[in-house]
C-alpha cells in the first residue's frame, strides 16, 4: 500500500512539473529582451489585442449568420391530434359530423429568398464589415506598440539615471575620502568633508527614489505588454544603436491613407453608402419561392391511423411590395444621404486633425533633437571642467567648493543629456504614429 502511495505521488509530481514547464514560455521571457521582443510579446498576449481578434471572429460569425438567409430554409412539422367531439356542418338542412376522431399530419416546407433587401445588404457589406474589424485590430496593435515603446524608453531612462547616480556616488565617495584625508593632514578645515558628506547623502536618497520609480515604470511596461507583474523582466538595449535610431526623415509628407484611423473612416463611409442603397431598395418587391409536401392521416381508430396516407403538395412564388407608407421610404432615403454628407465633413475635418498631429509631433521632435545636441556638447564640457578642477583641488590650487560646483554641473549635464536622449526617442514614435508608419 505504501509503494502504491509513493507511485501516485511521483506521478502527480511529474504532471505538475510538466504543467509548470508548459506554462512558463507564455508567462515569462527568457533572459533580457529588446524593444522588438517586448512589442511582439504585447501583440501576442495583450488583452486588448486578444479582444480585438475575438471581435473579428464574432463579426465573421455574424456575417455568415446573415448570409445563411440565401440558402433554402427547410422546416419539418409534425402533428398528432385526437378529437373528443367531431366538428359539425350543415348540409341541406341536416347537421352532420365531419372529419375523423384521429388525425395526424407531417410535412416538409421550404422557402428560398430570390430578392430580399436585408439579405442583399448583408452580401454587399460583408467585405467592408470584415475590413472594419481588421482595421480596428490594427489600430489597437498600433496603440499598444506606441504605448510599449514609450514605457520601454521610460524604464531605460530610469535605469540610466540610476547608473549615473551610482557613478556620482562613487565620485562623491572619492571626494569625501580626499577631503577627509586633507582635513586629517591639517590642510583644510572640516567644512569640505562635511559638504562632501551632505552631497553623498543626497545622492544616496536620490538613488533610492529612482529605484522606487523604476519598480513603478516596470509595472507600467508589464501592464502595456500584458506581461505577468510577478515575472522577472530585464531589458536589453544597445546605446550606440539607440543613438542611431534617433533620426527620422523630417521632410516626409503626410499620406492620409497610411493612417488606419482614416482608412477606418473611409470604410465607415462605404457602409453608410450601402445604407443609402438599402433604403432605395425599399421600392423593390420582396420575392421568395416556397413549396411543401405534407403527409395527412385520418382514421376514427387510433391503431389504424397510419394505414392510409392522403398527401398534399404545392409550390409557389410570393411577392410583397408596399404601395404607400406615408412617404416613409422617401424620408429614410433622405436621412441616409444626409448621414453620408455629414460623414464627408468628418473625413475632411480629420485630414486637418492628422496634419495638426503631424506638425505638433514634428515640432516636438525637432525641439528635442536640437536640445539633445546642445546637452551632448554641454556634457563633454562639464566632464572636462570637472576633471580639471579635481586635479587642481588635489594640487591645492582650487577649493573644494569649486569641485562640488563642477561635480553638480556634471551630474546635471549627464541627467539632462540622458533625459534629452529618451525624449527624442519618445517623440520620434509620435512622429511615426502621426505619419502612420508605426511598425509592430
Amino acid at each position: 500500500m505504501k509503494e502504491i502511495s509513493s507511485c501516485i505521488g511521483f506521478i502527480s509530481l511529474l504532471i505538475l512539473t510538466h504543467l509548470a514547464e508548459a506554462q512558463s514560455p507564455r508567462d515569462s521571457l527568457a533572459n533580457s529582451v529588446s524593444l522588438k521582443q517586448c512589442i511582439q510579446y504585447a501583440i501576442a498576449h495583450q488583452p486588448l489585442v486578444q479582444q480585438s481578434l475575438v471581435d473579428q471572429k464574432i463579426v465573421e460569425s455574424t456575417i455568415k449568420s446573415k448570409l445563411a438567409d440565401w440558402y433554402p430554409q427547410v422546416t419539418l412539422a409534425y402533428n398528432l391530434q385526437n378529437n373528443f367531439q367531431l366538428p359539425s356542418a350543415n348540409f341541406a338542412g341536416s347537421v352532420v359530423h365531419t372529419g375523423s376522431y384521429n388525425t395526424s399530419t407531417a410535412g416538409i416546407q421550404a422557402t428560398q429568398n430570390i430578392f430580399n433587401r436585408d439579405v442583399l445588404l448583408a452580401s454587399h457589406t460583408a467585405q467592408d464589415v470584415r475590413t472594419q474589424a481588421k482595421q480596428l485590430t490594427e489600430a489597437d496593435k498600433i496603440a499598444i506598440t506606441v504605448s510599449v515603446t514609450q514605457a520601454f524608453y521610460a524604464v531605460l531612462l530610469t535605469e540610466k539615471q540610476i547608473t549615473l547616480t551610482e557613478e556620482d556616488i562613487k565620485r562623491l565617495q572619492r571626494s569625501l575620502k580626499d577631503a577627509y584625508a586633507q582635513y586629517q593632514a591639517g590642510v583644510v578645515d572640516k567644512i569640505d568633508y562635511k559638504r562632501a558628506t551632505i552631497s553623498l547623502n543626497n545622492a544616496a536618497a536620490q538613488k533610492n527614489g529612482q529605484q522606487d520609480s523604476l519598480k513603478a515604470k516596470l509595472s507600467s511596461l508589464k501592464l502595456a505588454m500584458g506581461y505577468p507583474n510577478s515575472a522577472l523582466l530585464q531589458l536589453q538595449f544597445d546605446s550606440t544603436q539607440l543613438q542611431k535610431e534617433l533620426y527620422i526623415d523630417t521632410a516626409q509628407q503626410v499620406n492620409y491613407d497610411n493612417r488606419v484611423e482614416y482608412r477606418l473612416m473611409q470604410t465607415q463611409k462605404k457602409l453608410l453608402l450601402q445604407n443609402v442603397r438599402y433604403n432605395k431598395l425599399a421600392y423593390f418587391p420582396t420575392i421568395s419561392a416556397f413549396g411543401a409536401y405534407n403527409f395527412n392521416y385520418f382514421n376514427s381508430g387510433l391503431s389504424k391511423l397510419y394505414n392510409q396516407n392522403y398527401p398534399t403538395s404545392y409550390a409557389g412564388l410570393q411577392l410583397s411590395l408596399p404601395i404607400f407608407q406615408g412617404f416613409k421610404r422617401v424620408e429614410n432615403i433622405k436621412g441616409a444621404e444626409l448621414q453620408v454628407q455629414r460623414y464627408e465633413y468628418n473625413l475632411g475635418g480629420y485630414k486637418d486633425t492628422i496634419n495638426n498631429q503631424y506638425q505638433q509631433a514634428l515640432a516636438a521632435y525637432k525641439s528635442n533633437l536640437y536640445n539633445y545636441g546642445i546637452l551632448n556638447e554641454n556634457l563633454q564640457l562639464a566632464n572636462e571642467v570637472y576633471n580639471t578642477l579635481e586635479l587642481q583641488y588635489k594640487a591645492g590650487v582650487k577649493t573644494y567648493l569649486d569641485v562640488i560646483t563642477a561635480e553638480e554641473a556634471l551630474r546635471n549635464a549627464e541627467i539632462g543629456y540622458t533625459n534629452a536622449l529618451y525624449q527624442v526617442l519618445a517623440s520620434k514614435i509620435n512622429v511615426q504614429k502621426a505619419l502612420g508608419i508605426v511598425e509592430y
